[in-house]
């Protein structure tokens, strides 16, 4: 049984990060396959966005409900849940690929979308076990985890693909790869103990938590720091996202390159997600969140305006990596606010309506962006791209950014 005085936080945040591992890991694939998976089926280039458009639109609606079934019933049965989904989801779309059957792919995008949204939910967790003031640090560990699953896709996936006709066989091979990482996840999940959410209330003993009600919705987006966090968290998530589900038909289509080495390129892409996000967890910490929201759109902005100018596979990598350590330093920065925002019971709901905003504005711009990309080429959805996040990183920096934010809540 464990102390409730000295909760198990490190073993937690060790296995928490393990799952994101193995999420990342199928993540990779769904990123780099689910427009062709789709395309293949279908037989329509033009909808080359809407397999990413799917897995995205179903994971941010999967965000909100996962969120406040969160603060009801606790954080691992959630997560539990959402590895389930991902199981039965790569699973399906294994089978579709095989049989050619739209329908059977389209429920396998479903179930890995809802798969995604659930388990980057597990950043609540994170900020469930960590006091304010080493919060970022704390939400970094866990994500921390995701950058090993930019080493397993790439190991696990290459050779499948590698030498061969990227054919319903080949791509059922990818799935079934993937559902096992899912498992993997489910079983690393399901050993965390105690519940995160019960760390919290230990953590948070004396304020003021369950026993006075959650607060609505409209209450929680008016409390200083939450519009600037989440408007740089849709921002960043959205051309995080729509560039790098779109970067496999750059490569593989517009460049004709082999269709392997779109896992490097998406592998470099994750690592710069994630390889150094202890440090801009402490980072964070040190400078404050409204400098690092901008920050990282700003660096996000010029790794996208960089695709106007680039056509190699190493290039794109190194593109794509800068694209994720800014997403990384946004991401995690408005995260911790709002997080620090909330009280324990409340941290659920406003996550989870977050990540919705942010899934479905990612589905919209890359469904969006697989149409300019086929129509107009990649300077559409660079340029595009690199204003959504100058935008609201000026706005950041104009209103927000000289001064403190109001004092965090616990």
């Amino acid at each position: 049984m464990p102390d409730a005085a000295n909760p198990p936080v490190h073993r937690n945040t060790v296995l928490l990060s393990a799952s994101l591992a193995a999420n990342s890991a199928m993540l990779q694939l769904s990123a780099a396959v689910a427009s062709l998976t789709l395309v293949l089926v279908v037989d329509v280039e033009g909808l080359l966005g809407l397999g990413p458009a799917i897995v995205l639109a179903s994971g941010a609606l999967a965000a909100l409900p996962a969120g406040r079934a969160m603060d009801r019933v606790g954080r691992v049965p959630v997560l539990a849940a959402g590895f389930i989904a991902g199981i039965a989801g790569c699973g399906l779309a294994a089978l579709g690929s095989v049989d050619e059957s739209a329908p059977i792919v389209l429920a396998g995008l479903v179930g890995v979308g809802a798969a995604s949204g659930t388990s980057l939910l597990a950043r609540i967790a994170a900020g469930d076990m960590y006091p304010p003031e080493r919060r970022a640090r704390g939400i970094a560990l866990v994500l921390f985890g995701s950058v090993f699953g930019a080493i397993l896709g790439p190991a696990v996936f290459s050779p499948l693909l590698a030498g061969g006709d990227l054919d319903g066989a080949a791509l059922a091979s990818l799935w079934l790869a993937a559902a096992g990482f899912m498992v993997a996840g489910l079983v690393l999940v399901l050993a965390v103990r105690p519940d995160p959410r019960e760390i919290a209330r230990t953590l948070h003993h004396g304020a003021t938590t369950e026993s006075s009600p959650a607060a609505p919705l409209g209450e929680l987006l008016r409390r200083p720091g939450v519009i600037p966090a989440l408007l740089a968290a849709q921002a960043s998530f959205a051309v995080m996202v729509g560039v790098m589900v779109l970067t496999g038909a750059i490569v593989v289509e517009h460049y004709h390159h082999d269709a392997h080495h779109v896992f490097p390129i998406i592998g470099a892409h994750v690592i710069g997600m994630y390889a150094l996000v202890i440090v801009v967890g402490d980072l964070i910490d040190r400078i404050g969140r409204s400098p690092s929201l901008a920050g990282g759109l700003l660096v996000m902005a010029v790794s996208v305006i960089s695709l106007l100018w680039i056509e190699s596979v190493a290039a794109t990598a190194i593109a794509l990596f800068g694209l994720g350590l800014g997403w990384n330093l946004s991401f995690v920065a408005a995260t911790a606010e709002l997080a620090d925002r909330t009280q324990p019971h409340e941290r659920g709901k406003l996550l989870g309506f977050n990540d919705l905003l942010s899934g479905l504005t990612g589905a919209g711009l890359a469904l969006l962006g697989g149409v300019a990309l086929s129509a107009l080429g990649v300077a559409a959805l660079a340029i595009g791209g690199t204003a959504l996040v100058v935008a609201p990183a000026v706005w950041i920096l104009r209103e927000h950014g000289p001064r403190a934010l109001a004092p965090r809540r616990s």
